[in-house]
């Protein structure tokens, strides 16, 4: 058997791979970049000072990932643009959890001497980045050097998520996972105001008044349950309740995430109806 001819490049010194080819690879796959289960949410995206390369996000986890590319050895215009980015995200939208991601193809030790400074108050990931020639094709390798330390929503870039209907959430996870988005929508409407309706997009089934996205609760449906995420105070007693009923309940940052199938939610009403009105209530009151 042949052995595939392997060579590491520099893509800042090749004449035809340059950041805008990169900045593609990543948009087109953000998986790539071995950060989870991604979304690309937007690309030059406008800031005072400059243009963010990739905003990306994870809709499970309700987190953004401002991410700056830079190609060749890491300095400080970069770094200090990568933070002065999250910054201005962070501050705009801080409903989100967000995280800065410099991406360079040769990171010095001297540089992460001074992140690591920062340790407690900006969480920010750096990843190298290996370009490898294998035969006639290239292979992108990235590998955190550096991991994370440690509100309003933007409704406009929700709207930018692929739509699609109901019917391309029976076939991708099953008509009665999806119908579990009904039953918790109709709880939801004894209280929210206006009246919320079922939107549904590539990623995940959210909530709209008719006019904006209002994901204070949203849906993931799966083959045999649905992921219901809840904006939500009080999350970890809320957890503990949940899991003392056999429901499974994760805590993240801004999220509360129950996973139910669909014999729960009737059996469960007495403990989700108060769960779901605080959610409600918090919107309400935003």
């Amino acid at each position: 058997m042949e052995l595939a001819n392997l060579e590491k490049i520099s893509l800042k010194n090749h004449p035809n791979l340059n950041e805008t080819w990169l900045q593609e690879k990543i948009a087109d796959d953000p998986q790539i970049l071995g950060l989870g289960d991604l979304v690309l949410l937007d690309r030059e995206r406008q800031q005072k000072s400059g243009r963010l390369d990739l905003l990306l996000t994870n809709v499970d986890t309700n987190s953004r990932y401002e991410v700056e590319i830079q190609l060749g050895t890491t300095d400080e215009s970069h770094i200090i643009r990568c933070i002065e980015y999250w910054d201005i995200e962070k501050r705009r939208y801080p409903h989100y959890d967000h995280c800065a991601v410099l991406i360079a193809e040769d990171i010095t030790s001297r540089f992460l001497n001074v992140l690591s400074l920062f340790n407690g108050h900006i969480p920010m990931m750096i990843l190298q980045l290996n370009a490898l020639k294998i035969d006639d094709r290239i292979a992108l390798n990235f590998v955190k050097v550096m991991d994370r330390f440690e509100l309003r929503k933007d409704d406009e870039s929700e709207v930018n998520l692929t739509e699609t209907n109901r019917e391309y959430w029976n076939d991708r996870a099953n008509p009665k996972t999806v119908k579990i988005a009904d039953k918790i929508l109709d709880i939801i409407n004894e209280k929210a105001k206006p009246t919320q309706y079922l939107n549904y997009n590539k990623y995940y089934i959210g909530l709209s008044d008719g006019v904006k996205s209002r994901n204070f609760i949203h849906f993931k449906p799966k083959k045999q349950f649905t992921h219901i995420l809840f904006e939500i105070d009080q999350k970890e007693d809320w957890a503990q309740k949940l899991e003392d009923s056999d429901m499974s309940a994760e805590k993240h940052d801004k999220w509360l995430k129950v996973t139910l199938t669909p014999g729960q939610v009737d059996k469960n009403l007495d403990l989700l109806e108060p769960l779901i009105f605080q959610s409600v209530e918090i919107y309400n009151n935003n």
